[in-house]
Protein backbone atom coordinates (compact mmCIF):
# COMPACT_ATOMS: atom_id res chain seq x y z
CA UNK A 1 0.00 0.00 0.00
CA UNK A 2 2.81 2.26 1.07
CA UNK A 3 3.76 1.85 -2.70
CA UNK A 4 0.35 3.52 -4.13
CA UNK A 5 0.77 5.79 -1.41
CA UNK A 6 4.18 7.57 -3.16
CA UNK A 7 2.26 6.84 -6.83
CA UNK A 8 -0.93 9.31 -5.63
CA UNK A 9 1.90 11.78 -4.37
CA UNK A 10 2.75 12.15 -8.26
CA UNK A 11 -0.41 12.51 -9.86
CA UNK A 12 -1.75 15.58 -12.00
CA UNK A 13 -4.65 16.38 -14.22
CA UNK A 14 -2.22 15.63 -17.29
CA UNK A 15 -1.13 12.64 -15.91
CA UNK A 16 -4.20 11.15 -15.33
CA UNK A 17 -5.41 11.40 -18.67
CA UNK A 18 -2.56 10.00 -20.14
CA UNK A 19 -1.91 7.11 -17.47
CA UNK A 20 -5.97 6.50 -18.41
CA UNK A 21 -5.25 6.13 -21.89
CA UNK A 22 -2.63 3.92 -21.34
CA UNK A 23 -4.63 1.59 -19.20
CA UNK A 24 -7.18 1.20 -22.18
CA UNK A 25 -4.47 -0.93 -23.50
CA UNK A 26 -5.85 -3.65 -21.30
CA UNK A 27 -9.65 -3.64 -22.29
CA UNK A 28 -10.89 -6.29 -24.11
CA UNK A 29 -12.25 -3.94 -26.68
CA UNK A 30 -8.24 -3.44 -27.56
CA UNK A 31 -8.03 -7.12 -27.76
CA UNK A 32 -11.00 -8.38 -29.29
CA UNK A 33 -10.33 -5.65 -32.43
CA UNK A 34 -6.66 -6.51 -32.86
CA UNK A 35 -7.12 -10.01 -32.58
CA UNK A 36 -9.67 -10.10 -35.39
CA UNK A 37 -7.35 -7.90 -38.06
CA UNK A 38 -4.74 -10.35 -37.38
CA UNK A 39 -7.16 -13.42 -37.37
CA UNK A 40 -8.60 -12.27 -40.08
CA UNK A 41 -5.93 -10.51 -42.28
CA UNK A 42 -2.61 -11.00 -41.19
CA UNK A 43 -1.68 -14.72 -39.69
CA UNK A 44 -3.84 -17.87 -38.11
CA UNK A 45 -1.53 -19.06 -36.33
CA UNK A 46 -0.36 -16.26 -34.62
CA UNK A 47 -3.95 -15.30 -33.34
CA UNK A 48 -4.72 -18.82 -32.28
CA UNK A 49 -1.15 -17.83 -30.37
CA UNK A 50 -2.52 -15.08 -28.93
CA UNK A 51 -6.07 -16.40 -28.74
CA UNK A 52 -5.28 -19.57 -26.45
CA UNK A 53 -2.81 -17.85 -24.26
CA UNK A 54 -5.46 -14.89 -23.59
CA UNK A 55 -7.87 -17.69 -22.79
CA UNK A 56 -5.86 -19.68 -20.83
CA UNK A 57 -4.78 -16.72 -18.62
CA UNK A 58 -8.06 -15.24 -18.72
CA UNK A 59 -9.66 -18.31 -16.84
CA UNK A 60 -6.94 -19.09 -14.33
CA UNK A 61 -6.90 -14.88 -13.48
CA UNK A 62 -10.61 -14.78 -13.17
CA UNK A 63 -10.68 -18.15 -11.34
CA UNK A 64 -8.08 -16.69 -9.08
CA UNK A 65 -10.02 -13.55 -8.52
CA UNK A 66 -12.87 -15.51 -6.89
CA UNK A 67 -10.96 -18.05 -5.33
CA UNK A 68 -9.24 -15.59 -3.48
CA UNK A 69 -11.79 -12.72 -3.28
CA UNK A 70 -9.65 -9.68 -2.16
CA UNK A 71 -10.96 -6.00 -2.27
CA UNK A 72 -10.25 -3.01 -4.31
CA UNK A 73 -6.95 -1.17 -2.46
CA UNK A 74 -9.61 1.68 -1.32
CA UNK A 75 -11.69 -0.97 0.31
CA UNK A 76 -9.40 -2.44 1.88
CA UNK A 77 -7.69 0.98 3.25
CA UNK A 78 -10.16 3.91 2.77
CA UNK A 79 -7.19 5.78 3.15
CA UNK A 80 -6.34 5.56 -0.21
CA UNK A 81 -8.16 7.27 -3.23
CA UNK A 82 -8.46 5.91 -6.76
CA UNK A 83 -8.57 8.36 -10.00
CA UNK A 84 -12.13 8.82 -9.97
CA UNK A 85 -12.90 7.80 -13.45
CA UNK A 86 -11.10 4.69 -12.85
CA UNK A 87 -13.59 2.99 -10.32
CA UNK A 88 -16.27 2.51 -13.06
CA UNK A 89 -13.99 0.04 -14.99
CA UNK A 90 -12.55 -1.66 -11.94
CA UNK A 91 -15.03 -4.12 -11.89
CA UNK A 92 -14.87 -7.68 -9.68
CA UNK A 93 -12.32 -7.84 -7.37
CA UNK A 94 -8.20 -6.90 -7.78
CA UNK A 95 -6.08 -9.95 -7.39
CA UNK A 96 -4.73 -10.79 -9.96
CA UNK A 97 -5.50 -7.96 -12.66
CA UNK A 98 -7.48 -8.42 -15.17
CA UNK A 99 -6.53 -5.75 -17.18
CA UNK A 100 -2.37 -6.45 -16.86
CA UNK A 101 -3.51 -9.97 -17.82
CA UNK A 102 -5.25 -9.14 -21.38
CA UNK A 103 -2.23 -6.69 -21.99
CA UNK A 104 0.09 -9.03 -21.36
CA UNK A 105 -1.59 -11.91 -23.35
CA UNK A 106 -2.40 -10.16 -26.05
CA UNK A 107 1.25 -7.81 -26.52
CA UNK A 108 3.42 -10.52 -25.16
CA UNK A 109 2.05 -13.33 -27.35
CA UNK A 110 2.49 -11.09 -30.29
CA UNK A 111 6.17 -9.98 -28.98
CA UNK A 112 7.19 -13.95 -28.54
CA UNK A 113 6.59 -14.45 -32.19
CA UNK A 114 8.99 -11.81 -33.69
CA UNK A 115 11.88 -12.78 -34.24
CA UNK A 116 13.15 -8.99 -34.17
CA UNK A 117 14.34 -8.32 -30.17
CA UNK A 118 14.09 -4.60 -30.53
CA UNK A 119 10.60 -5.07 -31.60
CA UNK A 120 9.36 -7.61 -29.78
CA UNK A 121 10.80 -5.76 -26.36
CA UNK A 122 8.37 -2.58 -27.98
CA UNK A 123 5.47 -5.79 -26.92
CA UNK A 124 6.46 -6.54 -23.58
CA UNK A 125 7.02 -3.45 -22.04
CA UNK A 126 3.21 -2.49 -23.29
CA UNK A 127 2.00 -4.44 -20.50
CA UNK A 128 4.26 -3.67 -17.91
CA UNK A 129 3.22 0.27 -18.17
CA UNK A 130 -0.23 -1.15 -18.47
CA UNK A 131 0.71 -2.75 -14.95
CA UNK A 132 1.93 0.50 -13.96
CA UNK A 133 -1.26 2.50 -14.97
CA UNK A 134 -3.17 0.27 -12.90
CA UNK A 135 -1.20 1.35 -9.81
CA UNK A 136 -1.41 4.77 -10.36
CA UNK A 137 -4.64 5.41 -11.00
CA UNK A 138 -5.22 3.18 -7.50
CA UNK A 139 -7.49 -0.10 -8.58
CA UNK A 140 -4.55 -2.33 -8.24
CA UNK A 141 -1.72 -3.39 -5.80
CA UNK A 142 2.50 -4.11 -6.68
CA UNK A 143 1.19 -7.79 -5.80
CA UNK A 144 -2.09 -7.88 -8.44
CA UNK A 145 -0.12 -6.84 -11.05
CA UNK A 146 2.85 -8.83 -10.49
CA UNK A 147 1.16 -11.77 -9.91
CA UNK A 148 -0.56 -10.86 -13.70
CA UNK A 149 2.23 -10.49 -15.40
CA UNK A 150 3.92 -13.44 -14.50
CA UNK A 151 1.21 -16.05 -14.84
CA UNK A 152 0.10 -14.39 -18.33
CA UNK A 153 3.89 -14.22 -19.22
CA UNK A 154 4.08 -17.87 -18.76
CA UNK A 155 1.59 -19.34 -20.18
CA UNK A 156 2.59 -17.06 -23.52
CA UNK A 157 5.79 -19.05 -23.67
CA UNK A 158 4.53 -22.55 -22.95
CA UNK A 159 2.17 -21.85 -25.85
CA UNK A 160 4.48 -20.68 -28.31
CA UNK A 161 6.53 -23.10 -27.52
CA UNK A 162 3.63 -25.70 -28.06
CA UNK A 163 2.89 -24.43 -31.43
CA UNK A 164 6.81 -23.16 -32.27
CA UNK A 165 5.81 -25.75 -35.52
CA UNK A 166 2.89 -24.04 -36.37
CA UNK A 167 1.01 -27.05 -37.09
CA UNK A 168 -2.20 -26.04 -35.17
CA UNK A 169 -4.47 -28.45 -37.23
CA UNK A 170 -3.24 -31.31 -35.30
CA UNK A 171 -3.10 -29.62 -32.14
CA UNK A 172 -6.44 -28.21 -32.41
CA UNK A 173 -8.96 -30.59 -30.66
CA UNK A 174 -6.40 -30.89 -27.91
CA UNK A 175 -6.48 -27.11 -27.22
CA UNK A 176 -10.30 -27.20 -27.45
CA UNK A 177 -10.45 -29.74 -24.74
CA UNK A 178 -8.21 -28.07 -22.55
CA UNK A 179 -10.23 -25.06 -22.99
CA UNK A 180 -13.51 -26.10 -22.38
CA UNK A 181 -12.12 -28.39 -19.05
CA UNK A 182 -11.01 -25.50 -17.96
CA UNK A 183 -13.94 -23.37 -18.64
CA UNK A 184 -16.33 -25.63 -17.03
CA UNK A 185 -14.40 -25.50 -13.97
CA UNK A 186 -14.32 -21.97 -13.59
CA UNK A 187 -18.20 -22.51 -14.21
CA UNK A 188 -18.84 -24.81 -11.66
CA UNK A 189 -16.76 -22.46 -9.14
CA UNK A 190 -18.50 -19.43 -9.69
CA UNK A 191 -21.89 -20.77 -9.94
CA UNK A 192 -20.73 -23.16 -6.64
CA UNK A 193 -19.87 -19.61 -4.75
CA UNK A 194 -22.87 -17.80 -6.16
CA UNK A 195 -25.53 -19.92 -5.13
CA UNK A 196 -23.89 -20.96 -1.62
CA UNK A 197 -24.30 -17.31 -0.99
CA UNK A 198 -20.50 -16.62 -0.52
CA UNK A 199 -19.88 -14.02 -3.54
CA UNK A 200 -22.41 -11.96 -5.03
CA UNK A 201 -23.40 -12.15 -8.71
CA UNK A 202 -21.67 -9.17 -10.11
CA UNK A 203 -18.33 -10.37 -8.89
CA UNK A 204 -18.91 -13.88 -10.70
CA UNK A 205 -19.73 -11.86 -13.96
CA UNK A 206 -16.15 -11.22 -15.39
CA UNK A 207 -15.58 -15.44 -14.63
CA UNK A 208 -18.46 -16.23 -16.77
CA UNK A 209 -18.02 -13.58 -19.66
CA UNK A 210 -14.23 -15.02 -19.44
CA UNK A 211 -15.53 -18.85 -19.74
CA UNK A 212 -18.21 -18.24 -22.24
CA UNK A 213 -15.65 -16.35 -24.44
CA UNK A 214 -13.09 -19.50 -24.23
CA UNK A 215 -15.38 -22.10 -24.82
CA UNK A 216 -16.60 -19.85 -28.34
CA UNK A 217 -12.45 -19.96 -28.95
CA UNK A 218 -12.44 -23.47 -28.41
CA UNK A 219 -15.08 -24.20 -30.62
CA UNK A 220 -14.40 -22.05 -33.27
CA UNK A 221 -10.77 -23.28 -33.61
CA UNK A 222 -11.65 -26.30 -34.37
CA UNK A 223 -14.60 -25.48 -36.59
CA UNK A 224 -11.96 -23.29 -38.50
CA UNK A 225 -8.90 -24.52 -38.66
CA UNK A 226 -10.52 -28.53 -39.54
CA UNK A 227 -13.37 -27.55 -41.75
CA UNK A 228 -13.59 -23.75 -43.18
CA UNK A 229 -9.86 -22.98 -43.26
CA UNK A 230 -10.77 -19.31 -44.65
CA UNK A 231 -7.83 -17.56 -46.61
CA UNK A 232 -6.05 -14.97 -44.83
CA UNK A 233 -4.98 -13.08 -48.14
CA UNK A 234 -7.49 -11.65 -50.29
CA UNK A 235 -6.34 -10.71 -53.67
CA UNK A 236 -6.02 -7.05 -52.37
CA UNK A 237 -5.02 -4.64 -50.34
CA UNK A 238 -8.32 -2.71 -50.78
CA UNK A 239 -10.54 -6.18 -50.17
CA UNK A 240 -8.40 -6.73 -46.93
CA UNK A 241 -9.20 -3.75 -45.77
CA UNK A 242 -12.81 -3.69 -46.91
CA UNK A 243 -12.85 -7.53 -44.75
CA UNK A 244 -11.49 -6.36 -41.84
CA UNK A 245 -13.85 -3.30 -41.48
CA UNK A 246 -16.82 -4.99 -42.65
CA UNK A 247 -15.79 -7.96 -39.89
CA UNK A 248 -15.06 -5.17 -36.83
CA UNK A 249 -18.56 -3.20 -37.85
CA UNK A 250 -20.32 -6.88 -38.07
CA UNK A 251 -19.08 -7.59 -34.28
CA UNK A 252 -19.77 -4.38 -32.93
CA UNK A 253 -23.31 -4.94 -34.21
CA UNK A 254 -23.56 -7.72 -32.47
CA UNK A 255 -22.45 -6.86 -29.58
CA UNK A 256 -25.76 -4.03 -29.11
CA UNK A 257 -27.96 -6.79 -30.64
CA UNK A 258 -26.16 -9.12 -27.90
CA UNK A 259 -27.60 -6.25 -24.93
CA UNK A 260 -31.00 -6.18 -26.27
CA UNK A 261 -33.95 -7.25 -24.06
CA UNK A 262 -31.71 -9.31 -21.90
CA UNK A 263 -31.91 -9.43 -17.97
CA UNK A 264 -28.28 -9.33 -16.30
CA UNK A 265 -27.84 -13.17 -15.27
CA UNK A 266 -25.24 -15.15 -15.18
CA UNK A 267 -25.77 -17.52 -18.05
CA UNK A 268 -26.72 -14.35 -20.04
CA UNK A 269 -22.94 -13.07 -19.86
CA UNK A 270 -21.47 -16.42 -20.69
CA UNK A 271 -23.67 -16.91 -23.97
CA UNK A 272 -23.20 -13.50 -24.84
CA UNK A 273 -19.53 -13.78 -25.23
CA UNK A 274 -19.44 -17.38 -26.67
CA UNK A 275 -22.08 -16.14 -29.32
CA UNK A 276 -19.79 -13.56 -29.66
CA UNK A 277 -15.99 -15.10 -30.04
CA UNK A 278 -18.37 -17.78 -32.37
CA UNK A 279 -19.19 -15.14 -34.74
CA UNK A 280 -15.57 -13.97 -34.51
CA UNK A 281 -14.40 -17.32 -35.58
CA UNK A 282 -16.75 -19.25 -37.09
CA UNK A 283 -19.42 -17.44 -38.79
CA UNK A 284 -17.46 -14.47 -40.37
CA UNK A 285 -14.23 -16.77 -41.76
CA UNK A 286 -17.25 -18.67 -43.35
CA UNK A 287 -18.33 -15.30 -45.01
CA UNK A 288 -14.97 -14.69 -45.87
CA UNK A 289 -14.94 -17.62 -47.87
CA UNK A 290 -18.19 -16.81 -49.49
CA UNK A 291 -17.17 -13.53 -50.41
CA UNK A 292 -13.34 -12.46 -50.14
CA UNK A 293 -11.71 -14.51 -52.86
CA UNK A 294 -8.10 -15.38 -52.22
CA UNK A 295 -5.39 -14.11 -53.31
CA UNK A 296 -4.30 -15.84 -56.64
CA UNK A 297 -0.62 -17.74 -56.12
CA UNK A 298 1.37 -16.22 -58.90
Amino acid sequence: MEILRAIEGIRSPFLDTAVGWITRLGEETIAIAVICVIFWAISKKVAYVIGISFFLSSLTVQGAKIIFRIDRPWVYDPTLSPVPEAIARATGYSFPSGHTQNAAALFGAIGAQIKKKPVAAVFFVIPVLVAFSRMYLGVHTLLDVAVSLLITFAIVFIIVYLLRDGEIGKKALTFSIVLIAFSLAVIALGMILYHTGQIEQAYVADSMKAAGAAIGFAVGLYVESVYIKFPVKSKNIFTQIIKCLMGIMSVLVLQEVLLWNFEPGLMIYLFRYFALIIWITVVYPFAINRFFPAKEES
